[in-house]
């Protein structure tokens, strides 16, 4: 009985996982996100090393980013007036967009800011 119940709780987590990673709308979020691309690129890959690559990121990551912007839990102002505008769903729709994209990021190299690579 209880080997039931944890395969069941399992199987319930699995299931809600996945709907609530596939709530946003890949479409919508690539018009929704037409502002992020002067920074971050319109494939989601920045050239400029002080703008993250937002490409193939964690779509829960990318959006627990844009609440904690929204909710002053990170501090930039650009970012933070960005998110401000964002509700919940757009939040949903960008970050399924730029998760949805593959990454150029094979290595940090030249990557990071203030290391001396970016040439």
């Amino acid at each position: 009985m209880t080997r039931a119940f944890t395969l069941l709780s399992f199987a319930a987590l699995a299931f809600a996982s996945t709907s609530l990673m596939a709530s946003g709308n890949v479409e919508n979020g690539k018009t929704k996100a037409a502002v992020c691309f002067a920074c971050h690129g319109a494939d989601g890959n920045a050239v400029d090393p002080q703008y993250p690559r937002l490409a193939g990121q964690y779509n829960a990551y990318l959006q627990q980013a844009l609440h904690e912007y929204q909710n002053g839990g990170r501090n930039n102002a650009i970012m933070k007036g960005f998110a401000a505008t964002l509700s919940d769903q757009d939040i949903e729709d960008i970050t399924a967009y730029f998760s949805s994209l593959p990454t150029k990021l094979d290595t940090l190299q030249g990557h990071i800011q203030g290391d001396g690579s970016n040439k």
